[in-house]
């Protein structure tokens, strides 16, 4: 299983890199003279290109690297993570170091998996599309839009049943090589543009930058638009030069890249058709084979991390469109926008994506939770 994970992981990769959107035990390996998972001294795998981080504690028996996409020191990651590092350090006493990289260890997703994959980082912040080409095609139940009605209805499910039955899928299929600590949030996301939309229909024949999920991509072809892969980093030049008419983000991630700026990134529609899910990653193997002691420290640093992302989230999710308003971004706002007629679309590529998968069990449990 190992292997075949490794194998296929690779292919992913690849394919993910041209998209543009059983591993080695991660980052914390025994220094000599002691097992970590035994409460021995351990030291973190070397990080090339990495930012410069203070030096583990002297007394720091593990040291972890944990690790996102998202460069600027303002984005919800930035703040999860460094509360990960506060909390764990200080419950510990130091015997636990953290090392956080925004954006060094790879401003691409699929980076930080091949980090994660390489022993490079212990814990990862990403989408879970690349679940998909590694066998675990059920995860992309998660880029479904309008699987979710609200945040509320997001947190209901993700932190209820619905959610622990899609770790135990993910550990399952994995072999226990990627382990969901806990999930994040990048906020909900919305169309902008060259023009104003309201429905579907506004949308015939414009291209749109995506996500590679195909049943995201399914969604957006059944609205008429083109959907087109363009790498986030490469985004704002193509907005600005035509190449794309149009793409599909959260006010703070299009916010921080100033993509409202340009012609083509300034009419935005809330059409909040994905609240969106990241995982938080760790190799489950590795994690098993830490003391209980251990295990608790990370465990309540998760805790407390994930509920500092997500506040950060839902405070900047205003902040954010005020600041896009103000730089004289246009914005029609939710109750203006023909919601039931992008729901009639989406509905049944989530009903077909159910039955393909078999997760009709899973999606009745998200739809009976918004009741």
């Amino acid at each position: 299983m190992k292997k075949k994970v490794s194998l296929l992981l690779a292919g992913a990769l690849v394919a993910a890199s041209l998209a543009g959107c059983g591993p080695t035990p991660p980052a914390a390996a025994p220094a000599a003279g002691g097992d970590a998972a035994a409460g021995g001294n351990a030291t973190a795998a070397p990080a090339a290109g990495g930012d410069a981080a203070a030096a583990p504690a002297a007394n720091a028996e593990l040291n972890l690297i944990i690790a996102s996409n998202q460069t600027s020191l303002d984005n919800p990651y930035s703040y999860g993570m460094d509360k990960f590092k506060e909390v764990l350090e200080d419950i510990s006493g130091g015997k636990i170091s953290v090392t956080v990289h925004k954006g060094t260890l790879g401003e691409n997703e699929n980076e930080l998996i091949e980090k994660l994959e390489m022993g490079a980082a212990s814990m990862v912040v990403s989408s879970p599309g690349f679940m998909t080409a590694i066998g675990v095609p059920e995860v992309d139940i998660f880029s479904l839009n309008y699987l979710f009605d609200s945040f509320d209805h997001w947190e209901k499910c993700l932190d209820g049943d619905f959610g622990n039955k899609m770790k135990d899928i993910v550990s399952e299929k994995t072999g226990n090589n990627f382990r969901i600590m806990a999930y994040w949030s990048s906020s909900v996301r919305d169309y902008y543009g060259k023009k104003d939309i309201t429905k579907p229909d506004d949308l015939k024949g414009m291209t749109i930058r995506t996500q590679s999920s195909q049943v995201q991509q399914e969604f957006w072809k059944a609205c008429g638009a083109i959907p087109t892969s363009v790498a986030w980093g490469e985004l704002y030049q193509a907005l600005q030069q035509g190449v794309v008419d149009s793409a599909e983000n959260d006010y703070t991630s299009f916010m921080l890249k100033e993509h409202h700026k340009t012609d083509n990134g300034k009419h935005i529609a809330e059409t909040h058709h994905d609240y969106t899910t990241r995982l938080l990653l760790m190799n489950g193997n590795f994690y098993d084979g830490l003391t209980d002691e251990q295990k608790a420290w990370i465990d309540e640093a998760v805790e407390a991390c994930t509920k500092e992302e997500r506040e950060v989230v839902y405070r900047m999710f205003e902040e954010s469109k005020e600041k896009v308003i103000a730089d004289g971004a246009v914005v029609t706002e939710f109750a203006d926008v023909d919601i039931d007629a992008f729901k009639a679309l989406a509905l049944p590529i989530q009903d077909k994506f159910a039955a393909d998968n078999n997760m009709t069990e899973e999606l009745e449990m998200v739809r009976a939770a918004a009741k």
